[in-house]
């Protein structure tokens, strides 16, 4: 899960240049959670001379004054920022992407994962989780959906939801003079992508792989599909077939190794399916009932203690370690009116 509590140095305003030519600036975001994402400014990659940036933050103004006085102290402008790669749908890393792209005339790369998810997005014409809110439904949480989705979104602003110029899959995206390798990730959304330059041993990692604080898990804006951990396990997996590689993140410091976090993170979710299955207990109980007899983040907050939104991170979480359960044979789900309960097996 997400947490609320990681802030730290990193996400204090300013550039650091992780080394020639690869600077992280962390932008602010307009909440009291994570209050910042790091999108991160390549130079000497594009033939045109111009930056190519991974991610592009929330399109708030704030975020574009840090940017540009970042690019002002690595003495370059804003509109040098030819290309935009973009690790995920949520609004923290897409939607200042498209806002500069209108501002610059930049390109916009997207995982073609988020395709379906951006259509909906467009049919729905609203930023509500309809995919989190419906998850929490089917887990007997249906009073903590109806207040979710009460709760003041933002608001849905099509122009800042606009598809991308081009869609990425499994490949190697050049720019003249570089490359990185585009490995899908699904898990923390569908469609989550990182980018790997292998030439500098630097994995551009989203909320894939975070150094501190675990990424959310099935919290999609449209409705859910697969089994999202399951997915997500086998992601961080995925991640071991490279080269280990400094880690440079969404949110949290730049880390020297990939291997080390993937691995802590693979522990960590085995630690939370045993724990999982131990308050499950005997009886049958649906995802809202066992997650409210976890604990959270890494203070072990009691589930009341949480807020709404963070509340519902947490039933998310839980049924989709649930699921992973049933995959194993650990446990059976069965639906009990439009309520899925979950049983031991024996």
């Amino acid at each position: 899960m997400t947490a609320r509590f990681d802030q730290g140095p990193w996400a204090a305003a300013g550039v650091q240049t992780v080394q020639p030519g690869v600077h992280r600036v962390p932008l602010p975001l307009p909440n009291d959670g994570l209050h910042a994402v790091n999108v991160y400014l390549l130079e000497n990659l594009a033939e045109d001379d111009g930056i190519v940036m991974i991610d592009g933050g929330w399109a708030i103004p704030e975020a574009r004054k840090a940017l540009e006085e970042a690019m002002a102290a690595i003495g370059r402008d804003v509109t040098d920022i030819s290309h935009i790669l973009v690790t995920h749908i949520h609004r923290d890393h897409y939607t200042n992407a498209v806002e500069l792209r209108r501002l610059l005339g930049s390109r916009v790369y997207l995982g073609a994962g988020e395709r379906p998810g951006l259509e909906m997005l467009d049919r729905l014409r609203s930023d509500v989780p309809a995919g989190s809110l419906r998850t929490l439904r089917d887990a007997g949480a249906g009073e903590l959906a109806d207040r979710i989705e009460k709760l003041d979104h933002g608001g849905y602003d099509p122009a800042v939801w606009e598809s991308p110029d081009r869609w990425l899959g499994a490949e190697t995206v050049g720019f003249g003079a570089g490359e990185l390798r585009v490995v899908p990730t699904p898990g923390h959304t569908q469609g989550h992508v990182v980018f790997l330059d292998e030439q500098r041993g630097l994995l551009f990692s989203g909320d894939h792989v975070l150094p501190h604080i675990t990424p959310s898990i099935g919290f999609e804006l449209t409705e859910p599909g697969g089994r999202p951990l399951a997915d997500y396990l086998d992601s961080l997996r995925l991640m071991t077939r490279y080269a280990d590689a400094r880690l440079l993140p969404a949110h949290g410091p730049v880390t020297d190794s990939a291997h080390t976090r993937v691995a802590e993170l693979l522990t960590h979710h085995d630690n939370r399916l045993a724990q999982s299955l131990k308050a499950l207990g005997d009886i049958a109980l649906d995802a809202h009932a066992v997650a409210r007899k976890l604990g959270w983040t890494r203070r072990e907050v009691p589930f009341g203690e949480l807020s709404d939104f963070n509340q519902m991170l947490a039933v998310n979480e839980t049924a989709a370690h649930l699921d992973v359960l049933v995959l194993r044979g650990r446990i059976t789900v069965a639906t009990v009116g439009g309520v899925q309960q979950y049983t031991r097996v024996n």
